[in-house]
């Protein structure tokens, strides 16, 4: 099959130029918006790597199980996480905080620093917010409880899938964790003997596909919403731009630029102790008063872009109520 994009140049040229202030929305820290986030979290994903390798795995219990100490670190106890042997010192980290209610998730990346005494703690490098068109196109929160067990198959279980938690790592070992999600047969397809999930439209950072290029090794976990039953998938990852690999994944009529196959993806399929721990359905919203569009301003206020257009960025973003109604424009509009 032609259409694979292996450089820089050929992934721009299919998805457009990056934006000029990339991570005009990224802050080095945890402010108290990140704080307060993480108090109100009863669920995480999370992205282990190093040169052994990288797996993702999820974390739960009751709101706050992780907790912010100071604005440099992030500790969780280990009993949190259905897999914390993945968690090595010195080993990249990328995490993903889920608050119910909230189409919007807060992404930490950082490094392990220290694992001792039942405890986990993060060196933070990176923070910021993610829209919320994953969270919609899976219809995650309005899920309820699954009433059935799911099939023995774990590729089966797969093409179910609505969630996707994507893990990959970049050339130096610094690790990022993408959500997408889609409804059921158009996030994750099996077929000549790989795994393929498409791109579709959101932040444009584009990470994980420059960590693609850069380092092909990949995890994800994936799931229904509404049930604890997961799949681990893990392989070599390759970004096709294929019309006829792309064509499978159109909905509403539009067809996405990229693809990503997994070749011969290790599949594993098992019950979640951790999703079980945080009661995620039936939704019951959450009491915190958190706003992500205040989130999003105050991030860019924060970050340490410079220039023409951060300037112009965060002149728009302090006009009352503006930014809250181009992320309802851009959530109902462009979401595929």
């Amino acid at each position: 099959m032609s259409g694979y994009v292996t450089d820089p140049e050929q992934l721009e040229a299919c998805v457009g130029r990056l934006p000029g202030p990339r991570d005009l929305k990224v802050i080095d820290h945890l402010d108290r918006h990140a704080i307060d986030w993480i108090a109100a979290s009863p669920c995480a994903f999370a992205v282990f790597g190093d040169a052994a390798g990288l797996a993702v795995t999820a974390a739960g219990g009751a709101a706050g199980f992780a907790h912010a100490e100071g604005e440099r670190r992030l500790a969780w106890p280990a009993e949190a996480l259905d897999d914390p042997t993945l968690a090595r010192e010195g080993a990249g980290v990328g995490t993903l905080f889920l608050v119910p209610g909230l189409g919007e998730t807060l992404r930490v990346n950082g490094r392990v620093g220290a694992v001792a005494g039942g405890r986990i703690a993060i060196e933070v490098e990176e923070c910021y917010l993610h829209c919320a068109k994953a969270l919609i196109r899976s219809g995650f929160w309005a899920a309820s409880p699954a009433g059935e067990a799911p099939p023995a198959d774990p590729a089966t279980r797969l093409e179910a899938s609505r969630f996707l938690a994507l893990g990959t790592l970049d050339a130096s070992g610094r690790a990022d964790l993408s959500p997408k999600g889609d409804p059921a047969g158009a996030l994750l397809r099996l077929r000549d003997g790989a795994a393929w999930f498409p791109d579709r439209p959101g932040n444009r950072r584009v990470d994980s596909f420059r960590n693609i290029l850069a380092q092909p090794r990949v995890a994800a976990l994936a799931l229904v919403p509404g049930s604890h039953d997961v799949v681990h998938l893990a392989g070599i990852a390759r970004l096709c731009a294929d019309a006829d690999a792309c064509a499978p994944f159109a909905v509403d009529g539009k067809t996405p630029k990229l693809a990503t196959r997994l070749d011969e993806p290790r599949l594993r399929a098992f019950a979640s102790p951790a999703l079980a721990r945080a009661r995620l359905w039936p939704l019951r919203p959450t009491t915190a008063r958190l706003d992500p569009a205040e989130i999003f301003r105050a991030h860019v206020g924060l970050s340490r872009e410079r220039g023409l257009q951060a300037g112009m960025a965060r002149a728009a973003t302090a006009v009352p109520g503006l930014l809250r109604r181009s992320l309802d424009r851009d959530y109902k509009k462009n979401l595929y």
